[in-house]
């Protein structure tokens, strides 16, 4: 499965900080948990990649 393969699954992503000090995603979907955890400078670096993602997408001519 690639960035541009589409799929009809439906997750459940949540965000936020652990009592550890770490920035946790957690992915739920299908019976399967995912928790991903991740420092803060980490997670500062993955809200970068996704806002340039963001802002490259709006470049983007959907194809009809």
């Amino acid at each position: 499965m690639g960035i541009n393969d589409e799929r009809d699954i439906e997750a459940n992503l949540q965000i936020g900080p652990t009592d550890q000090g770490m920035v946790r995603l957690f992915v739920a979907a299908d019976g399967a948990e995912i928790p991903m955890d991740f420092s803060p400078e980490e997670a500062e670096e993955i809200a970068e990649e996704i806002r340039l993602a963001a802002q490259a997408a709006r470049k983007v001519k959907p194809k009809r």
